[in-house]
């Protein structure tokens, strides 16, 4: 596949509860750093960001990402009250191999098990198969996180194995749990979501 045909621009995704908009820092930081300010949302993340100069650096990082192309990050917006909730984004893009990945994904504490994690997979999903068409979408999370994990299984992602003493974290050595959907099992992935979505 092309970088032509994977366009990797900035794109809103609309859904019904969230809208995930381009990150912004003029748009988002604000109400990301209110969103964001208990540590135990990042308990599970590479590192601590609950603290507003800590959420800056987390937005700066990921826009240089976007920049430099192996990144499409995203606000996570309430549509009811316009208010950034949250964040996520593609990365490890590789265009060549039809293959991105789904995460950095947080809500603040509100907001957590809602219809909002699940309709920005859907709409991520839908982007990366239907729009880009890729071959597979990878997710991760840490091995201990059984919230998260959970929350992958329950979309329909398959578990391919655990990656031992993959990351160094703010709380020390990490063990990585990898996921995976590809493109042949989106479409039941898909009715499934739908249908999780439709009984919000």
């Amino acid at each position: 596949m092309s970088d032509e045909v994977m366009d990797l621009s900035p794109i809103t995704l609309e859904g019904e509860t969230i809208r995930l908009e381009p990150l912004s820092i003029e748009a988002h930081l604000a109400d990301l750093q209110a969103a964001g300010s208990d540590p135990e949302i990042f308990r599970w993340f590479t590192s601590d960001h609950s603290d507003p100069d800590a959420m800056r650096v987390f937005v700066e990082e990921a826009l240089e990402m976007q920049a430099e192309e192996t990144a499409v990050p995203f606000a996570t917006v309430h549509r009811e009250s316009g208010t950034a909730i949250g964040s996520t984004r593609f990365g490890a893009i590789a265009p060549d191999h039809r293959r991105v990945e789904v995460g950095w994904t947080w809500l603040t504490p509100t907001h957590q098990q809602t219809a909002a994690n699940t309709e920005a997979k859907y709409l991520m999903l839908r982007h990366a198969f239907e729009a880009w068409d890729c071959l597979r979408v990878e997710l991760k999370t840490d091995a201990r996180n059984e919230q998260s994990r959970r929350a992958i299984e329950r979309i329909g992602a398959t578990e391919e194995g655990i990656l031992r003493k993959h990351m160094q974290t703010h709380q020390g050595t990490r063990d990585t749990v990898y996921y995976s959907i590809i493109d042949e099992e989106w479409p039941a992935v898909k009715k499934e979501l739908e249908g999780m979505l439709d009984g919000r």
